[in-house]
């Protein structure tokens, strides 16, 4: 039997209904940063939460300016574009993730949507004079996941160098336990149920013109670096 439900004016089956019911307990549970920050409408687009030479010498002005400029831009756009006077219309950003998530026939609207947040969230996930030592709170927990920040940071940087084409390396908390994932395209954690701390966005178009095939030598400049353990620690709550 194939029981369908009513979400506004969304009509799903009940095995849709289960999963975006809980994807949807996430987001109110979790109360990440970004969703805090993030305002509620796609077509929104955020300014960068530093200038865009001050990632140098990491990631150059140029590859931020096209990067953000251009990918993320073109995403919103794209967005905007397919909801226009559909009942997506009006929806938050998160929502807009909630009602797409595994459903083939709304494919193009949940990638330009994840990807929007997924930008987002990686632009937080930076920040000029990152790396070093995570604060007390966080390096606990990493230390009690991972046995050391040394080991969580190698995990994070094995996921990202190791993720086959485009992706993402996330750190997030799994129920207690933080763990390091690492997902394709625009597919987010939040959607396995999992609260993301930070992002490394393995996407060629975020080091091809700085390090052209060297994803390795990319990753660990940002761990190194420009990775903001401060955000993660807001995220972890």
């Amino acid at each position: 039997m194939n029981e369908k439900y009513k979400i506004d004016n969304l009509s799903i089956t009940r095995r849709e209904f289960i999963g975006v019911s809980s994807i949807a307990a996430l987001f109110l549970a979790t109360g990440c940063f970004y969703t805090k920050a993030m305002a509620e409408y796609p077509d929104t687009f955020q300014p960068l939460p530093y200038g865009e030479n001050d990632l140098e010498p990491v990631i150059s002005g140029r590859t931020l300016s096209f990067h953000y400029g251009k990918h993320h831009k073109g995403y919103i756009n794209n967005l905007n574009k397919l909801i226009m006077n559909t009942e997506f219309t009006g929806k938050s950003l998160e929502e807009i993730i909630i009602s797409t998530a595994n459903r083939p026939d709304k494919t193009a609207i949940f990638n330009n949507a994840a990807q929007t947040w997924n930008h987002t969230f990686y632009w937080h996930s930076l920040t000029p004079g990152g790396g070093g030592e995570p604060p007390a709170g966080l390096k606990k927990r990493m230390e009690s996941s991972f046995g050391s920040v040394e080991a969580c940071r190698k995990e994070m940087a094995n996921a990202a160098t190791t993720q086959f084409g485009s992706g993402w390396a996330w750190l997030v908390l799994d129920g207690e336990k933080l763990k390091v994932v690492k997902t394709a395209n625009a597919d987010v954690p939040l959607t396995m149920g999992m609260k993301p701390l930070l992002t490394i966005d393995v996407w060629e178009h975020a080091y091809y013109l700085d390090y052209q095939n060297r994803r390795g030598d990319y990753v660990n400049a940002v761990l190194d670096r420009l990775i903001n353990w401060n955000f993660a620690e807001q995220n972890l709550g």
